[in-house]
């Protein structure tokens, strides 16, 4: 089955959504890391309704989670082609995975600085 690119506007962003759910769909069902992260975000979403948190709070709430999840699938990318490219250890791969490993490190402490500020004072 040979690719062909959709050039017409619409079809072809539909096609494009569909790609990038069938995306989703395989991270949130085959990546243990996406699990947990999908998994303490929804908890997220219940503390928030159950702390009833104000509009600002949902908009830094939803970026948090949103940019944990995002760079985890950027981090399983660069490890499913660094795998692909070079299967076995090499120090190198090793490195540039660890880069992006780190990259995901970043967005959690941010989303859990986030979910501090939000959360601590209604819990205190």
């Amino acid at each position: 089955m040979a690719f062909e690119k959709d050039n017409t506007f619409f079809s072809g962003r539909f096609k494009s959504m569909g790609f990038a759910l069938k995306g989703a769909i395989k991270l949130l069902t085959t990546e243990h890391s996406v699990m947990v992260q999908a998994s303490i975000g929804v908890l997220m979403v219940v503390a928030g309704f159950y702390f009833e948190i104000s509009m600002t709070e949902w908009m830094f709430q939803t970026l948090a989670i949103g940019l944990v999840l995002g760079v985890e699938g950027l981090n399983t990318a660069v490890e499913k082609i660094a795998d692909f490219i070079h299967p076995e250890f090499h120090e190198k791969i090793g490195f540039i995975k660890d880069i992006a490993a780190g990259a995901v490190f970043f967005a959690a402490m941010t989303a859990i600085a986030i979910g501090l500020m939000i959360y601590l004072p209604k819990v205190l």
